[in-house]
């Protein structure tokens, strides 16, 4: 099924909570004030009070109906980690609302108002948890006080409760409809009023009882994503776009395309100059009467392209290219002690080096990229399944030039986006498409083949490792050098090296006892689009750095296990900035400090968990990891069985989060199970190869994602801490770097065969001896 109205998803409109029905609406400013919508004065706020020092500003609506609905905005978009339903339940507990009577609807893009809607970086909970309770607290209070002052007795007598206010003496009530005009005149509780509540008193936040808002539309076809947006008068388009990244076109003949039924035009795109940004790549746009048309027309194009300046780029070639620089001196990005002197001093027999690589990886989230955009009155109006909304609608406002408060962005579900659907390049295509043709309503879609040929790709890498072994095999000394085409190089020209938040993603931040620690940075060029990616460079890294200390953990003939356990040292609060971290994820070091406690207890409670040390069948193999990532704690266990012709089955994953607190362990649970899955996908089958400058893969028979057969046959997810005394961490990412090393340090447990780059495919097939 599919939505046929105008607006994709129930967008907030001042109008439609301040009309008879809505009497209470109120916002939350960065300073932890909460104000009636009236008084707003967005782009004015203060330094944010919660945890975790100044965060992007929120201004988050709450309204009640004279019926007693509680409308509450979820100003981040969907894209499967639970958003829309977390947040407002945040609300909807710290205001004593019963969740049958929550009506929740999208906000469009709007940071002036509602603060940071960009979704990257797992920090949609820590950044906004506090915020909302104090939403939903205010809100309380105010209903409160206006009970009191009805009932003529002191407010200390009257409290909330489940969508009512209670005289606790007399035990009247009044519901929180009958109290919503009234609520609205009453004062906004000063910060140091609000009364947040205790944890043991919350009925939702941590509880687990709360379904995603949106799986029954989900589940009968009526949700709404960007692919199914209908708007009367539309048309479609598909845009053959450069093979090669920075290339051009030189010359195209439409003739035959303009023959086929139900293809209306062809409309040329100019690419960009400078840094790619997220701009569009340029290319010819066929537009039609439907999807199929258009898709026929572009096959019938005929198109000259210059390829430009990387037409020779060729992924095996590179592969040298980066493993050279890996194994040179570059910029030290951490420099502890000597440990460049103690390697040349150590014997030969007390050292060990490894590389890693791990090559470019696609998003190829479910639903690729698709928008829809249309001109009004000289205005533009979007729907896209975007996760950063502002930057889209900012972006979209430059390439067709208009003022920004001339451009609306309505958000529809997103399915999946991984870090791809941030990058705003598929949405201005629609803005510039509909423009040439006079404004009428355009679908731009994307077809697979479009996704897997234009991405902004994961970073291709080589990390090169070393250490020297001491007394009782402990490293005296460990070097790092990592190789890979910077994300920095989307923003400028020619820019490489490590940038200091690419460093700090379990490279530069490695939390071991050694006296000696160095991390180098290789300048690398780029030569395709670096993008955002789920959990980003932890990938390589922590690929590296935990498969390196299962090996010298073999080299000492220790336990891999307990020899991580070791180099972790005792349980303390380290400051990131002492490891020449200048990132720790946009936290405070001070509220978010790297708690070696935490993270010896996820490791602690995967290994008992998985029941570490067990007796295993012959072929079979266990192997751990750990990550901090997102300032959260992520360890996982993988038991692999390896067979006689090299196949790999999983019998299972046990992965320990702390994340802190625990806020929605439903959509945790869901997030690290799908993170587990995604992380062995990409170990296993992941890879994106060129030649000539061009894409190699095409689809999933050939860019290949985990089939259920290869799925782990349990994964079991075990949550540590969730203490409401520290500050919430990301969830969302932080389970897939640990995924990869542990799947592989199982393999060797199995075969004795080590896999130092991935992906794995066939590198088992007739050379694994089972142990």
């Amino acid at each position: 099924m599919t939505r046929t109205d105008l607006a994709p998803l129930e967008q907030p409109t001042r109008r439609r909570f301040l009309q008879a029905g809505a009497a209470l609406a109120l916002s939350v400013q960065l300073g932890g004030l909460v104000s009636k919508a009236e008084a707003a004065a967005p782009g004015k706020f203060g330094a944010d009070s919660m945890p975790g020092g100044v965060v992007d500003n929120p201004l988050v609506f709450v309204s009640i109906g004279q019926d007693g609905i509680v409308t509450i905005v979820a100003h981040r978009a969907e894209m499967g980690t639970g958003v829309r339903t977390s947040l407002p339940m945040v609300v909807a507990d710290e205001m004593e609302a019963d969740w049958s009577r929550v009506r929740i609807v999208q906000a469009d893009a709007n940071e002036t108002r509602y603060g940071s809607q960009n979704v990257d970086g797992s920090r949609s909970m820590r950044h906004f948890m506090m915020p909302m309770r104090r939403v939903g607290a205010s809100a309380r209070q105010m209903l409160e006080a206006a009970a009191a002052a009805q009932w003529s007795v002191p407010v200390a007598e009257v409290r909330a409760q489940n969508h009512e206010v209670v005289h606790t003496p007399t035990g009247r009530k009044l519901g929180y409809g009958e109290l919503a005009g009234a609520a609205m005149r009453q004062p906004v509780p000063a910060a140091e009023q609000l009364r947040l509540k205790q944890p043991e008193a919350f009925r939702y936040i941590g509880k687990g009882r709360i379904m995603p808002t949106d799986s029954r539309d989900i589940a009968e076809g009526k949700a709404t994503y960007g692919i199914d947006v209908r708007l009367p008068g539309m048309v479609y388009a598909v845009i053959a776009r450069p093979p090669v990244f920075g290339g051009k076109l030189r010359r195209v003949d439409s003739a035959d395309t303009l023959k086929v039924p139900g293809v209306l035009r062809v409309v040329e795109l100019k690419g960009f100059d400078g840094p790619p940004l997220f701009n569009p790549v340029g290319g010819v746009a066929v537009v039609a009467s439907n999807t199929w048309a258009a898709m026929q027309g572009r096959a019938a194009l005929k198109l000259e392209w210059d390829d430009g300046a990387n037409g020779a780029y060729d992924s095996a070639t590179f592969r040298t290219t980066l493993e050279t620089a890996a194994r040179r001196p570059g910029t030290a990005m951490r420099n502890d002690g000597d440990a460049l002197g103690a390697l040349a001093a150590a014997p030969a027999g007390q050292k060990l080096s490894a590389e890693y690589y791990v090559p470019h990886l696609a998003h190829a989230s479910m639903e690729t990229p698709v928008a829809t955009a249309r001109f009004v009155d000289g205005k533009c109006e979007i729907w896209a399944p975007s996760q950063a909304p502002q930057g889209a609608l900012e972006a979209v406002a430059k390439h067709v030039g208009l003022a920004p408060k001339d451009v609306t962005v309505h958000l529809t579900l997103l399915g999946g986006g991984f870090g791809r659907k941030s990058m705003a390049d598929f949405i201005c295509e629609a803005a510039l498409v509909s423009k040439a043709i006079g404004g009428t309503p355009v679908k731009l879609q994307w077809t697979r083949d479009d996704d897997i040929h234009h991405d902004y790709f994961h970073t291709v890498s080589v990390e090169h490792m070393e250490a020297a072994l001491g007394a009782g095999g402990k490293p005296s000394a460990w070097l790092h050098r990592t190789a890979a085409p910077t994300i920095k190089s989307t923003f400028a020209v020619g820019a490489m090296g490590q940038a200091d938040f690419e460093a700090g993603m379990t490279a530069i931040n490695v939390p071991f006892g050694i006296p000696g620690i160095r991390l180098e940075s290789a300048d690398v060029p780029a030569h395709t689009r670096i993008g955002w990616f789920r959990s980003v460079s932890n990938i390589p890294h922590a690929f590296a750095v935990q498969s390196f200390v299962a090996e010298l953990a073999h080299k000492a003939g220790r336990d891999p296990k307990d020899y991580l356990l070791e180099l972790i040292g005792p349980a303390r609060r380290i400051d990131p900035t002492t490891l020449s971290d200048k990132w720790n994820y946009t936290e405070s070091p001070d509220v978010y400090p790297l708690d070696t406690g935490r993270m010896r207890a996820v490791i602690e409670e995967a290994a008992r968990r998985a029941r570490w040390g067990r007796k295993l069948p012959k072929g079979h193999g266990l192997g751990i990891a750990v990550a901090y990532s997102f300032v959260t704690y992520v360890a996982t266990v993988v038991e692999v069985a390896v067979d006689a012709k090299g196949q790999v089955t999983i019998p299972r994953v046990d992965m320990a989060i702390d994340c802190g607190p625990q806020v929605n362990p439903e959509r945790i649970r869901s997030q690290v199970e799908g993170g587990c899955v995604m992380g062995l996908s990409l170990a296993m089958l992941g890879e994106i190869t060129f030649q000539d400058g061009r894409v190699q893969q095409s689809n999933f028979h050939d860019f290949e994602v985990l089939r259920s057969h290869m799925a782990p046959r349990a994964i079991h997810t075990w949550m540590v801490g969730g203490s409401f005394d520290v500050p919430p961490g990301g969830v969302g990412e932080p389970p897939v770097p640990p995924v990869a090393p542990a799947l592989c340090n199982a393999i060797f447990a199995a075969t004795g065969k080590r896999i130092r780059s991935l992906p794995i495919r066939d590198q088992l097939a007739g050379k694994a001896k089972t142990v």
